[in-house]
């Protein structure tokens, strides 16, 4: 009987700790630098937990270099004025991330200014918003 009682025990425990194994810190990311990049949107995706997107940035010797770029949820970013629809492949911007501390290309999203000018932030996962939601044209 002891022993079935572990096992169930064992086995509720494993169960609860699912949430712990699927979500990942932001210590990848160094919140302490700030990154600016500007390019083309060649992906995004509006998804849970986090939606992402890549950016092609040229480099130095004008090769393409694909970044991508962590965000914050959908429900949260609506919040701060975004949609499904926000961002285009093909589109300029410029991004600011904090980058990975690896120095790959990659980053958590901190805020984007867009072709026309409108700046929206939403920010990665656990971090403040860069820049608040813009008021609704009157």
């Amino acid at each position: 009987m002891k022993t079935r009682y572990r096992i169930a025990l064992g086995m509720a425990l494993l169960g609860a700790s699912v949430p712990a194994w699927v979500h990942h810190s932001g210590a990848m990311f160094d919140s302490a630098k700030e990154q600016t990049l500007s390019g083309t949107i060649a992906e995004f995706n509006w998804v849970n937990p986090h939606s992402s997107f890549k950016v092609n940035v040229k480099a130095a010797d004008g090769s393409d270099v694909v970044w991508a770029i962590e965000m914050n949820a959908p429900q949260n970013l609506v919040r701060q004025g975004w949609k499904r629809t926000t961002l285009k492949n093909g589109d300029k911007v410029s991004v600011v991330v904090h980058p990975l501390r690896d120095g790959k290309p990659g980053g958590s999203f901190v805020a984007i200014t867009l072709a026309d000018g409108t700046k929206l932030g939403g920010s990665g996962p656990g971090q403040n918003n860069a820049y608040p939601a813009q008021p609704a044209a009157q």
